[in-house]
């Protein structure tokens, strides 16, 4: 009997010796897929587990296979791994972390990616916060720094930035990079490379139960080997600020037995010959892991516009300097890039009497106040009549003014000359106005012959560059396009395509970036030049028929998306967004200085999205701009079930904070402020978006505001529509309906104002007729 028991104890340890081995085998061909796909860019994955003395690791130790010893306690590994439908390039891998038996203090783990062969020449990119690994020149330490002597008027000034998260610009020096996954825009770490062709993307979550996920970036001293790593949670020394630093407080868990983490991720590994292609990839992919998000029907664009021009309307002064529109809080008037100039617009599109005569009024206080001697204009006047400087230094005390606001100026000036005309109003338009424009093209035509770009400030009297090398002018080739038809001038169309080829080819190319446009950041990348350079190829796009600027417009959308929010993330279930339940996908990430998000692109409606999509048939455009757009409503103050800013109905304001940038108490928490951009943002996007668009021939649906619809009939006479509106509001619902045919026609800038609008009263189903000629007609719901 001893001996049959000796043998049966024999047979169960050799049974589980088997059974180990197996699954030991099972774990290296699980593991075996993705180590394949990282080889070819001479990568391999390692998974570890890593103790903690506050946010310092003291210890790391790696599987080599299943189970790992540490401390006296045991971990098991488990890696599954998934191919990804139709993307031979990609793997999904989940990596289960379990604690069976005894206990680990302050403890994390990690997957890792470590890179041989790697070349500091490769472009790094994790959306909205590092962008060509930021490997440039820092200055200062804090929000804004300013500009040392030695950058002004100097055409050798190298790009540079502010004190963010970035890998050594210098040989010889490590660096590391550690962010949270809220300090994105989608938790993802990505790179190219020239040398061997090819990307690399992975992709996570945001958090595990453990919190935050962690994203680092570590490149040896010798800049040829590379590692990035996930982490969960995450472990970072120093969380970084608007310019700065400060510690962290990221904690590891204490583990005890029985404890278990799954972490997961996708991986892509894909041919590349171009930064470009990296991009147009992740634009491609970039909800593919965390799953299509979920915006919400909740503020129909009509009510937004209802509300945000009541606001405007009531912020119209006259002071000593003139009368305006006031585009900030105060009644000081600050031009272009915040809304001055901007919001006028929105304003005169309401075909309104007493609002046209309101804007006609500050176009003249514009062109009377504010253009200096060059042709440029300055940035701003105070309500006294005292104009502002937005650049200065000590040896260079002439007043200077921001490229970008005057490339609003020229573009956002031939738009309200042309709607003027649109309107039947041309016979208001003034010499002087007119007179302003062309002043402005030729100075940025003769600024363009003499220095080759349009730099980042400029001083209005003398037309002079006072810092170069930067996008800021991103926006000026729409601005010269349009006048160029506008006055008959072929010779600013010239500069208009020269320019643009220069920034697309110097700044997304070849450094996969824009940047320098906000007026409260260095050089660093943004999303506002990313945008506005968009408003640019499209414009040059209509004005030239030219397909290869769609092409590059398709390049600049993924730039763009690369800022824009992809996921709804989770906020603390006690800040001001957690309690309302906002999916803020689409909230547009400002600058890598200024680590939050905003409601819109500042400034403009982003409509450009929608005329590439209406180009190309590709709905990721269009889908795009939806969720730009519905982040946006999420933060409008909407008394009584709707606070954000607690400030006047209709209101917003440009914090959308996911990240611990301004600190944990932060997060999720609306400021009570309002912003004038946002506000005009949100009227922009209410005129400029449809509400629902339609190509007849090919039923082809897509719906923009919040509403739902469905094509229920259609015949020789028309096309019958179901609206639904489940908000609280009546909608007023644009419908642009068109052929595939007429949709191959590039679209301009006023043909928002023949959408023929639905009624739909909330709650309320309506059907709707659209003839063949685009007229509509409400139908009786059966």
């Amino acid at each position: 009997m001893n001996r049959i028991k000796a043998y049966k104890q024999f047979a169960c340890l050799l049974m589980a010796l088997v059974f180990t081995q197996l699954r030991a085998v099972a774990q290296l061909n699980n593991e075996a897929a993705v180590q394949q796909l990282l080889k070819l860019l001479s990568g391999r994955m390692h998974l570890s587990v890593q103790q903690y003395s506050g946010t310092n690791l003291v210890n790391e130790q790696q599987f080599k296979q299943n189970q790992l010893q540490s401390n006296g306690a045991n971990w098991q590994l488990k890696i599954q791994t998934t191919k990804v439908s139709g993307a031979p390039e990609a793997i999904d891998v989940t990596a289960s972390f379990m604690l069976e038996n005894g206990s680990a203090t302050s403890t994390a783990v990690s997957a890792s990616f470590d890179f041989s062969h790697w070349s500091r020449d490769n472009y790094v990119l994790v959306p909205a916060s590092i962008y060509n690994g930021n490997r440039y020149p820092a200055i200062g330490y804090g929000y804004n720094p300013p500009y040392p002597t030695e950058m002004y008027y100097n055409p050798k000034v190298p790009l540079t930035i502010s004190n963010n998260p970035r890998l050594a610009i210098e040989k010889g020096k490590t660096s590391r990079i550690e962010l949270q996954s809220t300090s994105t825009a989608t938790p993802a770490m990505c790179f190219y490379s020239p040398s061997a062709k090819k990307g690399f993307i992975v992709l996570t979550g945001q958090q595990t139960a453990f919190g935050n996920n962690g994203l680092s970036i570590a490149e040896n001293a010798t800049q040829d080997s590379c590692n990035f790593s996930i982490t969960a949670p995450a472990m970072r020394k120093q969380a970084a600020g608007f310019g700065d630093y400060h510690a962290s407080g990221d904690k590891a868990p204490d583990w005890k037995s029985g404890d278990a983490l799954n972490l997961s991720f996708r991986v892509y590994v894909f041919q590349a010959n171009s930064i470009p292609d990296l991009l147009t990839k992740f634009m491609t992919i970039r909800k593919a892991f965390t799953g299509p998000n979920h915006p919400r029907n909740q503020l129909p664009m009509s009510k937004e516009l209802e509300l945000a021009r009541a606001i405007c309307s009531n912020n119209f002064i006259t002071v000593p300097a003139g009368s305006y529109y006031t585009p900030e809080n105060g009644k000081d008037f600050q031009l272009g890039w915040v809304s001055g100039m901007i919001n006028t617009y929105p304003m005169l599109a309401m075909n309104n009497e007493k609002e046209r005569n309101r804007v006609v009024a500050e176009l003249d206080f514009v062109m009377d106040k504010l253009q200096g001697k060059s042709g440029y204009f300055y940035g701003g006047i105070t309500a006294k009549g005292e104009i502002r400087s937005e650049e200065m230094n000590a040896a260079y005390p002439e007043i200077q003014t921001m490229v970008r606001k005057n490339g609003d100026v020229l573009l956002w000036l031939m738009k309200h000359l042309m709607l003027f005309k649109a309107q039947g109003y041309g016979h208001m338009i003034k010499p002087a106005w007119e007179n302003g424009a062309r002043k402005l093209a030729a100075a940025f035509t003769q600024t363009w012959k003499r220095d080759g770009e349009f730099g980042q400030f400029i001083a209005p009297e003398t037309g002079k560059i006072a810092i170069y090398n930067s996008t800021a002018g991103a926006i000026v080739p729409a601005g010269l396009a349009i006048a160029s038809a506008y006055f008959k001038q072929p010779e600013w169309l010239a500069v208009a395509k020269a320019s643009a080829n220069f920034y697309y080819n110097r700044d997304v190319v070849k450094q996969g970036l824009t940047g320098g446009a906000c007026g409260d950041i260095s050089m660093d990348s943004d999303s506002e030049t990313a945008f506005g350079f968009m408003e640019s190829l499209m414009a040059l796009y209509y004005y030239t028929g030219d397909k290869s600027w769609l092409s590059k417009a398709e390049v600049q959308a993924a730039l763009c998306a690369s800022w824009t929010i992809s996921y709804d993330p989770v906020f603390p279930a006690n800040s001001q967004i957690g309690q309302l339940k906002c999916n803020m996908a689409g909230a547009v990430w400002a600058s890598i200085q200024n680590k939050h998000a905003a409601p819109g692109v500042c400034t403009s409606s982003a409509d450009y999205l929608f005329k590439l999509f209406r180009a190309t048939g590709n709905s990721l455009y269009a889908d795009l701009i939806r969720d730009i757009q519905h982040a946006g409503a999420e933060a409008v103050n909407v008394p009584p079930h709707h606070i954000t800013t607690n400030n006047l109905p209709g209101s917003s304001m440009e914090r959308i904070q996911p990240s611990d940038a301004e600190g944990k108490g932060s997060i999720g928490n609306f400021i009570n402020t309002r912003n004038s951009w946002t506000e005009t943002d949100g009227m922009l996007m209410a005129l400029e978006l449809p509400g629902i668009y339609l190509q007849t021939d090919k039923k082809k649906l897509y719906v923009f505001d919040h509403i739902t619809a469905k094509l229920v009939k259609q015949d020789a006479n028309g096309v019958v529509l179901e609206l639904k509106n489940e908000t609280i509001h009546d909608a007023q619902v644009s419908i642009f309906a068109e052929s595939s045919a007429a949709a191959i026609k590039p679209l301009g800038y006023n043909n928002f104002i023949k959408w023929p609008k639905a009624n739909v009263k909330a709650g309320e189903t309506i059907k709707v007729k659209i003839g063949k000629k685009n007229q509509l007609s409400p139908l009786p719901v059966s």
